[in-house]
């Protein structure tokens, strides 16, 4: 009897409303029985005997029919709406459908505050920045500190007699040089939202195109549609060289100045009215205030015809009198839009008010050799130690001769599109290699050879325990 009454004192009684201590909180939502609608939908259920669910609205349209309707029983049952009707709980109590199981939603975390603190140093965000990016010293210490003073101006006391301007920038790099890496790895870093955007496809509003506003939708779309967070964010408006001043045309320039113009109150701050989770306003999608005051602007552009008019302008400078230079000695400077001015960039097609607004302008520097050679194994995610890594799953080493790096970088340079050239190039001489190293268990490392670069001899292949010199898998 003893134990009988220990066993029965551990078992919780129902009516007690104790639970057992393992037993978790329920993980699936409440389905009401009338109208099939989720707890999260309709509100908290009426339990009812029979593990049988009811929501507060359909309960209530039950008492209201029964209490509106003054029939005799018969005509009672002929006329209460589906599902309405006298319950017989008991006879339903095996007759319940499956309810579908639904997790229920986890709740929001609280808001982490953003604060001056979140921002490193500009020395602290330069070796971050190291890790990732290759070369371009000047440029990432020019952004370092742009990007700390524009957040030190976003966290100043509004009430001081001293206005900090936005320190908006304007990037200017041949194509590859890493511009668009630039700004992503400095968004990861400050763990802020990123919109990346194209000027190529926006037009003068009531165009046929993407409007200026449209560049602030995508920030927020970033941000989880969450304004105070996309307030501080940075948008990096890419190919902004394409909404130059169109030169020599007699029709309205809707693509160029016009955007440009429409772009002025957007980079100095003003409040903008975008849609929610969609990328055009209409009737049927709500819309929010976006305050740009405090969001970062920076632009970037190849900018293609632009070494031929700062040529021309050094040209001009220094071809008077008898110690003019020569007019070809800026042919070979691979770097000559380090020496770019303001002045440059109006004679290409930006008008005076938009630079105005962008006071920061640096340049990023042509890609050298020994930086391709750099590029591809030294920052954190280089090409190559993706490709040892999904070697390494196979079981299998992958090593480069220091000639084969010199040859990839070798044809890189004569792409001549930066460094977006690498990865097509190894992605040529690598197919045959991750074809055929998985059909052979008995391969222990593979070597990449200057010759198999060069379309002249084959990888070094060893084996597991001995060495072969040289397997030509392509000739």
């Amino acid at each position: 009897m003893s134990e009988e009454k220990e066993t029965r004192d551990k078992v919780p009684s129902e009516t007690s409303g104790e639970q057992p201590e393992d037993k978790k909180p329920e993980e699936y939502e409440k389905y009401c029985f009338m109208c099939k609608r989720p707890e999260s939908k309709a509100g908290k259920m009426i339990e009812l005997p029979g593990n049988i669910h009811v929501c507060a609205d359909c309960m209530q349209k039950s008492f209201d029919t029964m209490q509106n309707i003054n029939l005799n029983y018969n005509d009672l049952m002929k006329n209460l709406p589906p599902n309405i009707s006298m319950i017989d709980l008991s006879s339903l109590r095996n007759q319940i459908p499956p309810q579908p199981k639904v997790k229920k939603k986890e709740e929001k975390k609280e808001k982490k505050e953003f604060s001056i603190k979140d921002i490193p140093p500009p020395h602290k965000i330069k070796e971050q920045l190291d890790e990732y990016v290759i070369g371009q010293e000047q440029a990432k210490k020019i952004m370092a500190v742009g990007v700390y003073n524009h957040y030190k101006r976003v966290f100043s006391d509004p009430g001081d007699d001293v206005e900090i301007e936005k320190s908006n920038m304007l990037m200017i790099g041949p194509t590859g040089s890493g511009k668009t890496y630039l700004v992503q790895t400095l968004a990861r870093l400050l763990d802020v939202p990123l919109a990346i955007t194209d000027a190529t496809s926006l037009t003068e509003a009531g165009y046929i195109g993407d409007d200026i506003e449209s560049v602030v939708s995508k920030l927020l779309a970033a941000a989880d549609n969450d304004v105070e967070r996309a307030q501080h964010g940075i948008i990096f408006i890419d190919e902004i060289d394409k909404i130059a001043k169109k030169k020599n045309t007699n029709q309205r320039d809707v693509s160029g100045e016009a955007v440009q113009q429409g772009m002025l109150k957007l980079l100095e701050g003003s409040e903008v009215e975008v849609p929610v989770g969609a990328n055009s306003k209409n009737a049927m999608v709500p819309l929010t205030t976006v305050d740009t005051r405090n969001i970062l602007f920076i632009c970037g552009g190849a900018f293609p015809d632009l070494p031929d008019i700062i040529k021309e302008r050094l040209n001009k400078q220094s071809s008077i009198g008898f110690q003019a230079d020569l007019k070809d000695k800026y042919d070979e400077d691979k770097n000559l839009l380090m020496q770019v001015t303001v002045e440059d960039l109006r004679n290409f097609g930006m008008i005076p008010e938009f630079l105005g607004r962008l006071p920061i302008v640096f340049a990023l520097e042509s890609l050298t050799e020994d930086m391709l050679v750099q590029i591809l194994q030294e920052p954190k995610n280089a090409i190559l130690k993706q490709y040892r890594r999904l070697l390494e799953m196979d079981e299998v080493k992958l090593e480069f001769e220091e000639g084969a790096l010199r040859a990839i970088a070798r044809r890189a340079l004569e792409k001549d599109t930066g460094a977006r050239a690498l990865r097509a190039i190894i992605e040529e001489f690598m197919l045959d290699i991750m074809y055929e190293i998985p059909k052979d268990d008995t391969i222990g490392e593979v070597v990449i050879t200057r010759e198999y670069v060069e379309h002249t001899g084959g990888p070094r292949i060893i084996m597991r325990g001995q060495e072969i010199p040289e397997l030509g898998m392509r000739s």
